[in-house]
């Protein structure tokens, strides 16, 4: 698992049906990189979360045939990290 920071929604007004109509966000991380990731737990922008990567990320959906290598698994509710508020 790692750690990211919800940033802003990602709409797509078309998508493959595998993704089915699941939130996507756009997260970073504390150097600053951005990915995608499939939000299976309902955040917003600002959030702190912990994500799943691989096979691991597709379980955490609640539904293995998604397709998706990077799924939110949960809110952080108390995070200090020093590096992200730079």
């Amino acid at each position: 698992m790692n750690i990211h920071r919800v940033l802003r929604d990602l709409v797509t007004t078309a998508r493959i049906p595998d993704l089915q109509h699941r939130s996507l966000r756009v997260v970073e991380d504390d150097s600053g990189d951005l990915e995608v990731a499939l939000d299976a737990v309902g955040t917003r922008p600002g959030d702190f979360v912990i994500t799943m990567r691989t096979s691991a990320a597709r379980h955490a959906t609640g539904d293995p045939s998604i397709t998706t290598d990077l799924t939110i698994g949960g809110i952080i509710d108390h995070w200090t990290e020093e590096r992200w508020y730079d």
